[in-house]
């Protein structure tokens, strides 16, 4: 009798414990209002999930295990609330929470026509690297306040400090100088190492900026930020790689934008240096699923904007599909004010207009004319006969000419080299500290021969919107 009683009471316990089991998990459920009142058709997400909003404003996701944050996708016409920097559209999720309301303000700027500043790889891991950050924010402030009418905010591509998570707050308190929203990605640098696995690399990052990868709206335009750092636990060995749980997300996201939008992806790591993607690869440097994004932007007018290189290129896939890697901010790691490739430190200035987009790069320091620099025979090693021009934001819709006393001479012709300033540097190793500091070879150069070492020489460039920068070689 006592064996038969202590298997009732097992019994009912199991019983229990499956009814509490099969009790469906309360939704993520919230509303989302802007001046009291509800917001329809506002995309909420927890990562894996994406829901409108219904006529009141309200929502409600099916629960996840995996999910840490409910967020919304800020639809056109509308901003989150921020602290500074800090875009306040995520909540974090936790038990004790049974609501999860967002409040939207209307954007009081026409976001049909607005401003994306593009950063990358400021890479502060010291006291020092912020006062550098400090100056080249002086030039984004002047910029900024030249354009007060208009709606601007900040995406940076990643590596926001160095190996240095305690940096985060010096970077954030910097950034609030310029008063606009910054949209950030996750760097390789930001990462956290030694940890067990991929899922546990960007958990310190959450901390300070929210979920690894959103979305939001401006006007007639889309703006993803995804995480491409993989990080594998190897030596804190890493590859660009996107994971199926952030390709199941954009392929769902990206369901609620129509085709005739433009659409903007941010990542840290390059998808592709060239055209066609190479094989069997996995790497550090470059996306190794590239193909899986460019699949999902099929159909778009897209543009990928990503850091990590530490020098500026573009790379046109075809008609509707661009990639602009942006130079570093901290120039040659803080050591000078160019990058390896010569492109001076600086940020993309990209100008949306409905559907159409221009851009330029702005150097630090420099008018925002100042899109490339010519250098006089002898100052190139590999090329001493000739004049050289380094036209960082090239790419093949535009046009580099060259004039000796005033005569049209043609193009100069493209080839791949090192920047003479960028070499000459890299070879001071007291200045540079680092032994692996070395100046990279770009293909962004162009050169040609005088047949008067001594005459006058005009390099006349026109990038591909039609505007002509001109420069005298001295």
């Amino acid at each position: 009798m006592k064996h038969l009683l202590k298997y009732l009471f097992v019994c009912f316990v199991c019983a229990v414990n499956m009814s509490v089991m099969a009790q469906p998990v309360a939704d993520v459920k919230g509303q989302v209002k802007c001046q009291g009142k509800g917001l329809s058709n506002v995309v909420v997400t927890n990562g894996f999930d994406c829901v409108l909003t219904d006529a009141e404003g309200r929502y409600a996701l099916p629960y996840h295990r995996d999910a840490r944050f409910v967020y919304v996708t800020t639809p056109a016409g509308y901003l989150p609330q921020r602290e500074k920097s800090l875009p306040h559209y995520y909540k974090r999720i936790e038990s004790s929470v049974g609501s999860y309301d967002f409040t939207l303000t209307k954007n009081p700027k026409n976001d049909n026509k607005h401003i994306c500043l593009v950063q990358s790889d400021v890479q502060a891991a010291k006291a020092s690297d912020i006062e550098g950050y400090v100056k080249y924010l002086k030039d984004v402030r002047q910029f900024v306040d030249k354009q007060k009418s208009s709606d601007i905010f900040v995406l940076d591509c990643g590596d926001i400090v160095g190996n240095a998570p305690a940096i985060f707050p010096s970077y954030i308190q910097s950034s609030d100088v310029l008063d606009l929203p910054f949209y950030r990605a996750v760097g390789n640098h930001d990462m956290e190492y030694g940890v067990r696995s991929y899922e546990h690399s960007y958990k310190t990052f959450e901390e300070y900026f929210g979920p690894i990868y959103y979305s939001f709206n401006r006007g007639k335009a889309h703006y993803i930020v995804l995480n491409n750092c993989f990080y594998i636990n190897r030596h804190y060995r890493y590859i660009g790689y996107i994971d199926e749980r952030t390709l199941q997300w954009i392929e769902k996201d990206l369901s609620f934008v129509p085709k005739d939008h433009l659409v903007f992806v941010t990542m840290h790591i390059p998808t592709s240096s060239t055209k066609e993607l190479k094989f069997n690869a996995l790497l550090p440097d470059e996306t190794s699923n590239a193909s899986s994004i460019y699949d999902l932007l099929a159909g778009y007018d897209a543009h990928i904007f990503t850091g990590h290189t530490h020098y500026n290129w573009n790379v046109v896939f075809n008609d509707k599909l661009m990639e602009h890697n942006t130079a570093a901010v901290c120039g040659t790691f803080w050591k000078a004010e160019i990058c390896t490739d010569g492109t001076p430190s600086g940020y993309g200035v990209y100008e949306v207009n409905g559907n159409q987009v221009t851009w330029k790069y702005k150097s630090a320091g420099y008018p925002l004319d100042y899109q490339f620099k010519g250098y006089p025979v002898g100052s190139s090693e590999e090329n001493p006969q000739d004049i050289i021009a380094n036209v960082w934001n090239w790419d093949e819709q535009w046009k580099v000419e060259w004039y000796e006393n005033g005569k049209c001479m043609g193009e100069m012709q493209r080839f791949e080299g090192y920047d003479p300033e960028a070499k000459i540097i890299c070879s001071d190793k007291e200045r540079m500290v680092y032994d692996w500091i070395m100046p990279i070879k770009t293909e962004h150069l162009f050169k040609a021969t005088p047949q008067d070492k001594n005459a006058a020489i005009e390099v006349v460039v026109t990038d591909r919107f039609g505007n002509v920068y001109k420069q005298n070689i001295k």
